[in-house]
């Protein structure tokens, strides 16, 4: 028994196209899922509060980058992971050297693009020495004296030669550890996106017809 099996043109050319219209929609559908997970985890990370900076360092990318392809592949990340980290599990923190963790106080005022400042590069900015004060019940401080606030809430050097004005800022609270709290749930949204994909799709390749 023989069997001779002829391909029609025609049928060949409808399946190549399916194959390319499916490649299309998978692509399409990929690139949608990874804007759509940037931009929500970017509204977690400004709903909790934690800046416009922050959320701007989640970034995505379809691969292939360029032409389509049924194994496309969306990845979505931060430029600042560590940090996100810290905000999606919530952990503890301690120095590194075994000291103290020093949090700014509003009146340490911002460093440039809106950075904190450390305790050495406040002095230099401020030409002020900082004196520390051990505190049993409570933070322990890093405080200015002869300092004054300025309209803004800032701690900086009084050039008032009688003292008025004049006062003792805290700066620097100073503490062995600090616990982050969990503020975000990035899994949430990367589990609600995955999803959605097959119905993106199923959508893409149906608006090819």
């Amino acid at each position: 028994m023989k069997l001779k099996l002829d391909i029609d043109p025609d049928i060949a050319a409808k399946m190549q196209a399916e194959v390319l219209a499916g490649e299309r929609a998978v692509t399409a559908a990929m690139r949608q899922a990874g804007s759509d997970l940037k931009v929500d985890w970017r509204g977690q990370i400004t709903g909790a509060g934690l800046g416009q900076r922050l959320a701007r360092s989640i970034r995505n990318k379809t691969y292939p980058e360029r032409g389509e392809s049924l194994d496309a592949a969306a990845f979505v990340w931060s430029k600042a992971p560590k940090i996100i980290r810290a905000h999606d599990k919530g952990v503890l923190i301690r120095s590194k050297r075994g000291f103290y963790l020093a949090i700014p106080t509003e009146a340490a005022g911002k460093g440039r693009g809106g950075a904190r400042l450390t305790p050495g590069e406040w002095e230099r900015r401020r030409g002020m020495r900082l004196r520390f004060i051990y505190r049993r019940n409570g933070p322990s401080l890093l405080v200015a004296e002869k300092a004054r606030i300025n309209t803004r809430g800032t701690a900086v050097a009084s050039r008032s030669k009688t003292g008025r004005g004049q006062v003792t800022a805290p700066i620097f609270l100073l503490v062995p550890q600090v616990k982050l709290r969990k503020q975000l749930d990035l899994a949430r949204d990367a589990e609600k996106v995955a999803g959605s994909v097959p119905g993106l799709i199923v959508e893409k390749w149906v608006d090819q017809a």
